[in-house]
């Protein structure tokens, strides 16, 4: 079975819908006091992040972003729980290793949580360093990077 999905660049008008998935993956793969952030994050327009869709609803979100020449990293990438296990989560993997590739770039840093550390490293994602809490109570930040 394909799943007809698409990718586009994140508008402003996206903001309540990537909330929504935000709020749906959440406690279980975000601790709630990251919602702030995400949001501040969504009101600074980034430029580098995209929504997911799958016909015209947002199904998730991630960018790939930073200046330095040698990678960029992944920031908030999420799935709507009722779009995971489609295979999506692969295809925004594939997105971002294709961008990167175009780049030209050396790795990717990823910021998981210990819940979506496995997901990472699925694709060759190594654990560099991990903080207890790092996100908030019970929710421990693992970094990892992507070698390619």
């Amino acid at each position: 079975m394909t799943i007809d999905i698409r990718f586009r660049y994140y508008q402003s008008n996206d903001r309540e819908d990537c909330l929504k998935v935000f709020d749906a993956n959440c406690p279980e793969f975000f601790a709630p006091n990251e919602r702030s952030d995400y949001a501040d994050f969504l009101d600074s327009s980034p430029e580098d992040y995209e929504v997911c869709m799958l016909g015209s609803d947002v199904i998730g979100a991630f960018g790939l972003s930073g200046n330095d020449p040698l990678y960029k990293s992944i920031n908030w990438i999420m799935i709507s729980p009722k779009a995971q296990g489609l295979g999506i989560g692969a295809k925004f993997m594939e997105r971002a290793i294709n961008l990167a590739n175009e780049h030209r770039l050396s790795h990717i840093k990823i910021a998981a949580s210990h819940l979506s550390a496995p997901f990472f490293a699925k694709y060759g994602a190594l654990s560099i360093s991990e903080v207890k809490d790092g996100w908030g109570p019970d929710m421990h930040r693992i970094d990892m990077e992507l070698h390619f």
